[in-house]
Protein backbone atom coordinates (compact mmCIF):
# COMPACT_ATOMS: atom_id res chain seq x y z
CA UNK A 1 0.00 0.00 0.00
CA UNK A 2 2.88 2.31 0.75
CA UNK A 3 4.31 1.83 -2.74
CA UNK A 4 0.92 2.61 -4.27
CA UNK A 5 0.67 5.76 -2.18
CA UNK A 6 4.13 6.84 -3.26
CA UNK A 7 3.29 6.23 -6.91
CA UNK A 8 0.16 8.34 -6.58
CA UNK A 9 2.11 11.13 -4.91
CA UNK A 10 4.72 11.08 -7.66
CA UNK A 11 2.08 11.33 -10.37
CA UNK A 12 0.67 14.44 -8.70
CA UNK A 13 4.07 16.18 -8.59
CA UNK A 14 5.36 18.50 -11.28
CA UNK A 15 8.55 17.71 -13.18
CA UNK A 16 10.77 20.01 -11.12
CA UNK A 17 9.79 18.29 -7.90
CA UNK A 18 10.37 14.88 -9.46
CA UNK A 19 13.81 15.83 -10.76
CA UNK A 20 14.83 17.11 -7.34
CA UNK A 21 13.83 13.83 -5.71
CA UNK A 22 15.33 11.71 -8.50
CA UNK A 23 18.68 13.49 -8.27
CA UNK A 24 18.93 12.27 -4.67
CA UNK A 25 17.50 8.75 -4.69
CA UNK A 26 17.54 7.68 -8.39
CA UNK A 27 14.18 6.00 -7.90
CA UNK A 28 13.33 3.93 -11.01
CA UNK A 29 9.62 4.66 -10.63
CA UNK A 30 10.27 8.40 -10.76
CA UNK A 31 12.46 7.95 -13.80
CA UNK A 32 9.70 6.01 -15.56
CA UNK A 33 7.28 8.86 -14.90
CA UNK A 34 9.78 11.42 -16.23
CA UNK A 35 10.40 9.30 -19.32
CA UNK A 36 6.67 9.02 -19.99
CA UNK A 37 6.19 12.77 -19.62
CA UNK A 38 9.00 13.60 -22.05
CA UNK A 39 8.40 11.03 -24.79
CA UNK A 40 6.78 13.83 -26.79
CA UNK A 41 10.27 15.29 -27.14
CA UNK A 42 11.59 11.99 -28.47
CA UNK A 43 8.78 11.79 -31.01
CA UNK A 44 9.23 15.39 -32.12
CA UNK A 45 12.99 15.12 -32.66
CA UNK A 46 12.95 11.62 -34.16
CA UNK A 47 10.42 12.66 -36.81
CA UNK A 48 12.90 15.17 -38.21
CA UNK A 49 14.97 12.23 -39.44
CA UNK A 50 12.21 10.34 -41.25
CA UNK A 51 12.98 9.25 -44.84
CA UNK A 52 16.75 9.33 -44.39
CA UNK A 53 17.30 5.63 -44.98
CA UNK A 54 16.53 4.37 -41.46
CA UNK A 55 13.27 3.01 -40.08
CA UNK A 56 11.47 5.45 -37.79
CA UNK A 57 11.22 2.78 -35.07
CA UNK A 58 15.02 2.50 -34.96
CA UNK A 59 15.44 6.27 -34.71
CA UNK A 60 12.75 6.42 -32.02
CA UNK A 61 14.53 3.75 -29.99
CA UNK A 62 17.85 5.59 -30.20
CA UNK A 63 16.15 8.84 -29.19
CA UNK A 64 14.39 7.12 -26.28
CA UNK A 65 17.66 5.77 -24.92
CA UNK A 66 19.13 9.27 -25.26
CA UNK A 67 16.20 10.64 -23.25
CA UNK A 68 16.98 8.21 -20.43
CA UNK A 69 20.63 9.22 -20.60
CA UNK A 70 19.62 12.89 -20.39
CA UNK A 71 17.33 12.29 -17.40
CA UNK A 72 20.14 10.53 -15.55
CA UNK A 73 22.59 13.37 -16.23
CA UNK A 74 20.25 16.32 -15.72
CA UNK A 75 21.05 18.59 -12.78
CA UNK A 76 18.08 20.81 -11.97
CA UNK A 77 20.21 22.91 -9.64
CA UNK A 78 22.04 24.42 -12.62
CA UNK A 79 18.86 26.22 -13.63
CA UNK A 80 18.42 24.88 -17.18
CA UNK A 81 15.07 23.74 -18.51
CA UNK A 82 15.15 19.99 -19.05
CA UNK A 83 13.98 20.26 -22.67
CA UNK A 84 16.88 22.63 -23.44
CA UNK A 85 19.30 20.18 -21.85
CA UNK A 86 17.82 17.03 -23.40
CA UNK A 87 17.38 18.24 -26.99
CA UNK A 88 21.09 18.41 -27.94
CA UNK A 89 21.66 15.08 -26.18
CA UNK A 90 18.91 13.35 -28.15
CA UNK A 91 19.84 14.96 -31.47
CA UNK A 92 23.50 14.13 -30.87
CA UNK A 93 22.73 10.45 -30.28
CA UNK A 94 20.55 10.27 -33.40
CA UNK A 95 23.26 11.83 -35.54
CA UNK A 96 25.85 9.54 -33.99
CA UNK A 97 23.66 6.56 -34.90
CA UNK A 98 23.46 7.74 -38.50
CA UNK A 99 27.21 8.23 -38.71
CA UNK A 100 27.89 4.78 -37.24
CA UNK A 101 25.29 2.85 -39.22
CA UNK A 102 24.32 4.67 -42.39
CA UNK A 103 27.43 5.91 -44.20
CA UNK A 104 26.34 5.47 -47.81
CA UNK A 105 29.31 7.24 -49.36
CA UNK A 106 32.82 5.91 -48.90
CA UNK A 107 34.35 8.14 -46.26
CA UNK A 108 37.83 7.60 -44.72
CA UNK A 109 37.72 6.00 -41.28
CA UNK A 110 39.64 8.88 -39.71
CA UNK A 111 36.98 11.30 -40.98
CA UNK A 112 34.18 9.14 -39.56
CA UNK A 113 35.92 8.96 -36.19
CA UNK A 114 36.57 12.71 -36.17
CA UNK A 115 32.93 13.30 -37.07
CA UNK A 116 31.88 11.39 -33.94
CA UNK A 117 34.26 13.43 -31.79
CA UNK A 118 32.91 16.65 -33.32
CA UNK A 119 29.37 15.64 -32.39
CA UNK A 120 30.43 15.03 -28.79
CA UNK A 121 32.46 18.24 -28.69
CA UNK A 122 29.48 20.24 -29.98
CA UNK A 123 27.32 18.89 -27.17
CA UNK A 124 29.88 19.82 -24.51
CA UNK A 125 30.63 23.27 -25.95
CA UNK A 126 26.93 24.09 -26.44
CA UNK A 127 26.23 23.25 -22.81
CA UNK A 128 29.19 25.31 -21.62
CA UNK A 129 28.67 28.44 -23.71
CA UNK A 130 24.92 28.16 -24.39
CA UNK A 131 25.53 28.85 -28.10
CA UNK A 132 26.40 26.91 -31.22
CA UNK A 133 30.22 26.49 -31.39
CA UNK A 134 32.19 27.58 -34.45
CA UNK A 135 34.59 25.30 -36.31
CA UNK A 136 37.59 27.02 -34.72
CA UNK A 137 36.13 26.42 -31.22
CA UNK A 138 35.66 22.72 -31.96
CA UNK A 139 39.17 22.48 -33.44
CA UNK A 140 40.67 24.05 -30.34
CA UNK A 141 38.69 21.72 -28.05
CA UNK A 142 39.73 18.60 -30.01
CA UNK A 143 43.31 19.70 -30.60
CA UNK A 144 43.10 19.46 -34.39
CA UNK A 145 43.08 21.92 -37.28
CA UNK A 146 40.04 23.90 -38.36
CA UNK A 147 40.42 22.42 -41.85
CA UNK A 148 40.08 18.89 -40.43
CA UNK A 149 36.91 19.88 -38.57
CA UNK A 150 35.37 21.46 -41.67
CA UNK A 151 36.24 18.39 -43.75
CA UNK A 152 34.59 16.03 -41.26
CA UNK A 153 31.51 18.25 -40.87
CA UNK A 154 31.04 18.40 -44.63
CA UNK A 155 31.56 14.65 -44.99
CA UNK A 156 28.96 13.94 -42.28
CA UNK A 157 26.23 15.14 -44.63
CA UNK A 158 27.07 12.32 -47.01
CA UNK A 159 25.77 9.40 -45.00
CA UNK A 160 22.48 9.28 -46.88
CA UNK A 161 22.12 11.18 -50.16
CA UNK A 162 18.64 11.89 -51.48
CA UNK A 163 17.77 11.82 -55.16
CA UNK A 164 16.95 15.17 -56.73
CA UNK A 165 13.99 13.43 -58.37
CA UNK A 166 12.49 12.63 -54.97
CA UNK A 167 9.24 14.40 -54.17
CA UNK A 168 8.46 16.30 -50.99
CA UNK A 169 7.15 14.23 -48.12
CA UNK A 170 5.25 16.95 -46.35
CA UNK A 171 1.54 17.64 -46.40
CA UNK A 172 1.77 20.92 -48.30
CA UNK A 173 0.27 21.65 -51.70
CA UNK A 174 3.78 21.31 -53.18
CA UNK A 175 4.16 17.67 -52.15
CA UNK A 176 4.46 16.52 -55.80
CA UNK A 177 7.29 18.93 -56.55
CA UNK A 178 10.72 17.28 -56.74
CA UNK A 179 13.75 18.49 -54.85
CA UNK A 180 15.40 19.71 -58.04
CA UNK A 181 12.39 21.99 -58.60
CA UNK A 182 13.16 23.63 -55.28
CA UNK A 183 16.77 24.43 -56.10
CA UNK A 184 16.92 28.11 -56.88
CA UNK A 185 19.32 29.83 -59.23
CA UNK A 186 22.06 31.92 -57.79
CA UNK A 187 21.19 35.60 -57.78
CA UNK A 188 24.44 37.45 -58.40
CA UNK A 189 22.91 40.80 -57.46
CA UNK A 190 22.49 39.67 -53.84
CA UNK A 191 26.14 38.68 -53.69
CA UNK A 192 27.15 42.02 -55.22
CA UNK A 193 25.13 43.85 -52.56
CA UNK A 194 26.85 41.90 -49.79
CA UNK A 195 30.29 42.50 -51.29
CA UNK A 196 29.65 46.20 -51.81
CA UNK A 197 28.43 46.58 -48.25
CA UNK A 198 31.50 44.78 -46.91
CA UNK A 199 33.89 46.87 -49.04
CA UNK A 200 32.18 50.10 -48.00
CA UNK A 201 32.49 49.26 -44.31
CA UNK A 202 36.09 48.13 -44.81
CA UNK A 203 37.06 51.41 -46.47
CA UNK A 204 35.84 53.26 -43.40
CA UNK A 205 38.77 51.70 -41.53
CA UNK A 206 41.34 53.12 -43.99
CA UNK A 207 42.97 56.51 -44.04
CA UNK A 208 42.91 58.80 -47.10
CA UNK A 209 46.18 57.50 -48.54
CA UNK A 210 45.17 53.85 -48.08
CA UNK A 211 41.81 54.50 -49.75
CA UNK A 212 43.57 56.05 -52.75
CA UNK A 213 45.90 53.05 -53.14
CA UNK A 214 43.09 50.56 -52.55
CA UNK A 215 40.85 52.08 -55.23
CA UNK A 216 43.64 52.58 -57.77
CA UNK A 217 45.07 49.08 -57.40
CA UNK A 218 41.92 46.99 -57.11
CA UNK A 219 39.27 48.99 -58.94
CA UNK A 220 41.18 51.02 -61.53
CA UNK A 221 43.96 48.44 -62.15
CA UNK A 222 46.72 51.00 -61.90
CA UNK A 223 50.30 49.77 -61.46
CA UNK A 224 52.27 50.49 -58.32
CA UNK A 225 54.69 52.67 -60.26
CA UNK A 226 51.84 54.78 -61.69
CA UNK A 227 50.37 55.31 -58.23
CA UNK A 228 53.81 56.15 -56.84
CA UNK A 229 54.29 58.88 -59.47
CA UNK A 230 50.84 60.36 -58.83
CA UNK A 231 51.46 60.46 -55.05
CA UNK A 232 55.12 61.43 -55.39
CA UNK A 233 56.28 58.56 -53.20
CA UNK A 234 58.43 55.49 -53.85
CA UNK A 235 57.05 52.34 -55.39
CA UNK A 236 58.37 50.44 -52.35
CA UNK A 237 56.14 52.58 -50.13
CA UNK A 238 53.13 51.81 -52.32
CA UNK A 239 53.98 48.10 -52.18
CA UNK A 240 54.30 48.18 -48.39
CA UNK A 241 50.98 50.01 -47.96
CA UNK A 242 49.28 47.62 -50.36
CA UNK A 243 50.42 44.62 -48.30
CA UNK A 244 49.17 46.35 -45.17
CA UNK A 245 45.76 46.97 -46.79
CA UNK A 246 45.48 43.37 -48.00
CA UNK A 247 46.35 42.03 -44.53
CA UNK A 248 43.73 44.29 -42.98
CA UNK A 249 41.17 43.23 -45.60
CA UNK A 250 41.82 39.55 -44.91
CA UNK A 251 41.41 40.00 -41.16
CA UNK A 252 38.15 41.91 -41.63
CA UNK A 253 36.86 39.20 -43.94
CA UNK A 254 37.76 36.41 -41.48
CA UNK A 255 35.90 38.28 -38.73
CA UNK A 256 32.75 38.34 -40.84
CA UNK A 257 32.61 34.74 -42.08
Amino acid sequence: MKDVANATNYLNMDNKELFKIYSKNKDREIRNILIERHLYLVNLLARKYINKGVEFEDIYQVASLALIYAIDRYDIEKGFEFSSFATPTIVGEIKKYFRDKVWTLRVPRRVQELSKKISEAKLVLEQESKKHPKAKDIAKYLGCTEEDVLEAMEASYGYQPISLDATSNDDSEDKDITLIDKIGQEENNFRDIEHNDFISKFMETLNELEIKIFKDRFFLDKTQSTIAKELDISQMTVSRLERKIVDKLRKEYEKNI
